[in-house]
């Protein structure tokens, strides 16, 4: 039994911008020869359409006022696409925004896609630029009502009747269909062998945009796994930050910490449009001590600001908590008087059971405030000159990152055949950083959830 031709289906959205709404959808079904069959429809995105967004396209609010809502059309749309290869420039905005407006009614739509951007880089490679205006002038294709929806998808059904006409797209076509490809997944103007180049290893990443521009930095234990997951996710940020990448650079890290502090670093230098979360700067929190009326000493914690004297401090109010907590299990102190426990006679803490007893009176303020300077002792002197060893980018290469006198210096990378002996022959091959709250955090969190023997393995370089 001969096989069946496929059809294919030649969409183009335009939608409210932010919350990407249709506004207006054209389709055209192809049977790979003509045209059979169109669509096109205005619709009522039951939202309001911005004043950039009609400036772009001509469709304000007005126009739209009376047209159908996307749910009225729902079952047209899916006639028409039945059976039928999802086709349009730049297919993951278009298909992702129809996608979620079905879901938006409680519909499953899934079909097979193919993306005409990826299609023309492979098949008419060398053009500087392949936007559907600049592809469609290089090939001599008419294009009118530009940025309208049924205009735009006129121009690439003939874009895509090129494609169709072009020796190896019979190849080409197959390649994009097999559901191993991830053609169909990556963003349009991101070649495959750039991202076949990007190996399974920690690292931190740079999206760019078409001018080269940082617009969104990562980090990873498995780069190309975090990528590919960057081009499944289906909410609107990631959408918008795919649709804009054009290239992708990375660096390897050896190691996850090394990643998490490369990555803070690299977000505080370029402040990448899409990581604007770590723009915020967190209000510090940290610890102190302050003597009563009967001469106990309490440890406390408040914000950075309003904090005497700080013994620690901390990017996060959970951060510094836990640290407390830490602290207070440690030295065996009490959680009432560690201000982990609020407005109780006696300390009942549901983790911290080892108190001796001073809140009820059992151990002497004497003996307690001995255990409290022993941990502010700890506090202001521990981690003071730390090197903790990474792996490196290569089996031939150690990592480190270089704690001293309390603070954080920077990392760097050691072939396994140099002699290092303490922590002055690790100075050449600092790669110097800044410290932050944020990086105070990571680090003190990694020291604390280290065993004892595990920081003594850990400090090896560790000046006597």
């Amino acid at each position: 039994m001969a096989k069946s031709k496929p059809t294919y289906t030649i969409i183009d959205v335009e939608t409210t911008g932010r919350g990407n709404k249709i506004t207006e959808i054209s389709i055209f079904k192809h049977d790979g020869e003509n045209v059979v069959d169109e669509f096109t429809s205005l619709v009522n995105p039951e939202a309001l359409i911005p004043d950039y967004i009609t400036a772009l396209t001509g469709i304000d609010n007005a126009m739209v006022a009376n047209a159908p809502t996307f749910s009225e059309i729902a079952e047209q749309i899916i006639s028409i696409t039945e059976d039928s290869i999802f086709v349009a420039h730049n297919v993951n905005f278009d298909y992702n925004v129809i996608r979620n407006e079905f879901k938006a009614i409680n519909i499953n739509f899934t079909r097979r896609k193919l993306c005409t951007v990826r299609l023309s880089r492979t098949l008419f490679s060398g053009f500087r630029s392949y936007s559907l205006g600049k592809l469609c002038h290089s090939l001599d294709i008419e294009l009118v009502d530009r940025h309208r929806a049924r205009g735009d998808a006129e121009a690439t059904v003939t874009l895509f009747e090129k494609l169709l006409a072009h020796a190896n797209s019979e190849t080409v076509f197959a390649n994009f269909l097999k559901k191993s490809s991830k053609e169909a997944t990556l963003p349009a103007h991101l070649s495959s062998e750039l991202f076949n180049s990007i190996p399974n290893v920690p690292g931190i990443y740079y999206f760019k945009n078409k001018k080269g521009k940082i617009i969104y930095v990562g980090k990873a234990i498995n780069l190309k796994k975090r990528v590919l997951g960057h081009f499944y996710d289906k909410k609107e940020k990631e959408l918008n930050l795919c649709r804009e990448t054009a290239d992708i650079d990375f660096e390897l890290s050896g190691s996850d910490l090394i990643a998490r502090l490369m990555e803070d670093a690299a977000i505080k230098h370029h402040f990448p449009i899409y990581n604007r979360a770590a723009k915020r700067v967190p209000k510090p929190y940290a610890v102190f001590s302050f003597e009563d009326r009967q001469g106990l000493v309490h440890l406390a914690f408040n914000t950075l600001k309003a904090t005497p004297n700080p013994l620690q401090v901390f990017h996060s109010i959970r951060d510094c908590r836990l640290y407390l907590e830490q602290i207070c299990e440690q030295f065996e102190l009490c959680p009432k008087y560690c201000h982990l426990q609020e407005s109780v006679w006696t300390c009942s803490h549901f983790k911290l059971t080892n108190c001796k007893g001073v809140c009820k009176n059992k151990e002497s303020i004497t003996n307690y405030n001995e255990r409290v300077s022993l941990s502010i002792d700890y506090m202001v002197n521990s981690n003071q000159n730390v090197i903790l060893k990474e792996k490196g980018r290569s089996t031939h290469e150690e990592a480190f990152i270089m704690i001293k006198n309390g603070s954080y210096c920077g990392y760097g990378f050691v072939d396994t055949s140099e002699q290092i002996t303490n922590m002055d022959d690790l100075e050449p091959f600092l790669i110097p950083q800044k410290e932050t709250s944020e990086i105070r955090g990571i680090l003190r969190n990694t020291l604390l959830k280290q065993s004892n023997s595990v920081q003594i393995e850990m400090t090896s370089y560790q000046n006597e």
